[in-house]
């Protein structure tokens, strides 16, 4: 376990005068580079510090690209590593596109280039919509339950059947209406009483209703005798 120091406080801007390496937030905070480890992070923002210098010294190739010199043994003395540990960060950040390095030959030390690590936005996520959505095959259980109906139809009759169901007009007494009526009404018949006595029988309404208009016809025909004698 290292020595505790006893080290003294910031006061107002004293932060500002000393220089500090810089990783950049993307690193720590986007998904796509979750993968990468927190050295080869440290790694990459030692490599952006001396692209720093390295473009303030001129060092471009034919196309205008920064590039700068950073040896494994660099590597291994700032991050206190082996040089299996310094091979695996570098074989790191060239795997995920940070880092690229091309030999030179003849003993002479990578050329090293340090690539962007600004991100395109990732695409967000269709919205999923009765219309998008992937229609799903029915199970056979489904199908059965589809293929059965949910009401009862109605019968319909073919246009074949020309004749329709006649109504029922037995309830209609026709027989009562008599229209064979003469001038002179019929006498009531007698009904028979429980004490044997003979009373007459109560009139339909059909016949009170001839008994009234033939009243009428004899009062008109009176009327009119008594005006021509």
């Amino acid at each position: 376990m290292p020595e505790t120091l006893n080290l003294n406080y910031y006061y107002g801007n004293e932060a500002d005068q000393y220089s500090f390496y810089r990783i950049p937030k993307i690193l720590l905070t986007d998904r796509r580079y979750k993968g990468v480890s927190l050295e080869a992070k440290v790694l990459y923002g030692l490599l952006l510090d001396r692209m720093g210098l390295s473009a303030r010294n001129g060092w471009l190739d034919d196309n205008g690209r920064v590039f700068l010199y950073f040896t494994q043994e660099e590597v291994m003395t700032m991050l206190d590593c082996g040089k299996d540990k310094a091979t695996k960060l570098f074989r790191e950040l060239e795997g995920i596109g940070l880092v690229e390095r091309k030999k030179q030959g003849q003993g002479h030390p990578a050329r090293i280039y340090v690539k962007n690590f600004i991100l395109e936005p990732e695409p967000a996520a269709p919205v999923q919509t009765a219309e998008n959505q992937p229609s799903r095959p029915l199970d056979s259980a489904a199908v059965k339950t589809a293929e059965k109906p949910q009401s009862a139809r109605r019968k319909t009759s073919g246009q074949e059947c020309g004749i329709s169901a006649p109504n029922n007009t037995d309830i209609n007494k026709t027989e009562k209406s008599d229209t064979d009526l003469s001038i002179t009404p019929p006498a009531p018949s007698a009904v028979s009483s429980p004490a044997g006595k003979r009373t007459p029988r109560r009139m339909g309404l059909d016949e009170m209703e001839s008994y009234r208009e033939l009243i009428l016809e004899n009062i008109d025909y009176d009327i009119l005798l008594e005006r021509n004698p």
